[in-house]
């Protein structure tokens, strides 16, 4: 169980070889929270997808144009969750227009349901335009407390 907790950081090129190692960070940030492999499984699409969604819808698969990704435990003193945040350079798009993955036209659909997935695997999911241009997804596992 943690007891201090903190932010670690990551900002990377729009390509999706990068997504390994976004993964390995994600699954170790996972493994020092204490989580049990399919929590850290689960929180790791949810990154996955998120970054994938960063990289092809937000930066159009810009090279120059970065993601963010930051995984911090709140609170810093005996942190209850783990917040990742996932920020494009993109134009943005609103959230609510987003169709459903589960509607009856779109179930043989290839893509669509990378928000689906997060919203599915996380405890919270916020997705809005970030203040400084592109869009800002924010996710939150809650961590075991251990009472």
């Amino acid at each position: 169980m943690l007891t201090r907790g903190g932010t670690v950081r990551l900002q990377i090129h729009s390509d999706f070889d990068m997504l390994d190692f976004v993964q390995v960070v994600s699954d170790r940030v996972g493994m020092l929270a204490g989580m049990d492999e399919d929590a850290i499984h689960w929180i790791g699409v949810a990154v996955r997808e998120s970054v994938i969604n960063a990289i092809k819808h937000g930066n159009r698969e810009d090279h120059r144009k970065l993601v963010t990704v930051e995984f911090s435990f709140t609170p810093v003193a005996f942190p209850r969750e783990l917040v990742v945040r996932v920020l494009d350079q993109g134009e943005g798009f609103e959230p609510l227009e987003v169709p459903d993955p589960l509607a009856p036209d779109n179930m043989l659909k290839s893509s669509g349901r990378g928000i689906f997935f997060m919203r599915s695997f996380m405890d919270d999911v916020t997705l809005k335009r970030a203040s400084e241009g592109g869009m800002e997804v924010r996710m939150v596992k809650k961590l075991a407390t251990g009472a």
